[in-house]
């Protein structure tokens, strides 16, 4: 059992890491998602206080898309960053950048999306409790959809490794090829940010 202490593992919470893809350009919004303002500081700082507020074994966050305004403006002292050098190839080159980053010791991770700060901890527990079962990889289910956190046990990372474009790991779990869990969470899938009128939206909610 493992917790999170500067971005690295210490004995005390579950052996599982989480991973935040924070990498993208931004192309639809037109500006670095990462910095607009949120509840005080970034969208990026919310979901990364969300994130290590779930007391995971390691904290890894990808970086790319305007790395150095991201490494100037956001606090990023309590995580592992990962640079994402082929971030444009899409989320899926921020995956396998990370994977040899993640400790040996975890049993796997949750991948989680830097623009969405919401996520709740009711999606985190039933992902961990599914992981405590030996399920390769597990997905939320809520009212209006799937999204994330996904959960990936390490015995997929070589699969992982392989993946290329946008929506491969979408495709990875449509494929078939592992059995997925599936969790329920009664609320609807947590706003994320790909155009102005989701940030706004976002903003509305608060």
């Amino acid at each position: 059992m493992f917790a999170n202490v500067g971005g690295m593992v210490d004995p005390t919470s579950p052996n599982v890491a989480a991973l935040v893809l924070a990498a993208g350009s931004s192309r639809r919004l037109g500006q670095p998602k990462q910095l607009l303002p949120f509840r005080g500081a970034t969208l990026l700082d919310a979901t990364i206080a969300t994130v290590r507020g779930f007391g995971l074994a390691q904290t890894l966050v990808t970086i790319g898309g305007a790395a150095p305004e991201v490494q100037d403006t956001v606090d990023l002292s309590a995580v592992q960053v990962v640079d994402s050098l082929h971030h444009t190839d899409g989320c899926s080159s921020s995956i396998v950048s990370a994977l040899d980053a993640i400790d040996s010791s975890v049993d796997g991770f949750m991948l989680f999306l830097g623009d969405q700060p919401d996520v709740p901890r009711a999606a985190v527990d039933a992902l961990l409790g599914v992981a405590e079962t030996g399920a390769e990889i597990a997905v939320v289910d809520y009212d209006d959809g799937t999204g994330h956190p996904f959960w990936f046990s390490r015995s997929v990372f070589g699969p992982l490794g392989g993946l290329h474009g946008d929506k491969a790991v979408w495709k990875l779990l449509e494929s078939g090829r592992f059995e997925t869990a599936h969790v329920r969470v009664e609320q609807p899938v947590p706003l994320d940010v790909d155009t102005w009128d989701d940030y706004q939206a976002l903003l509305a909610h608060g």
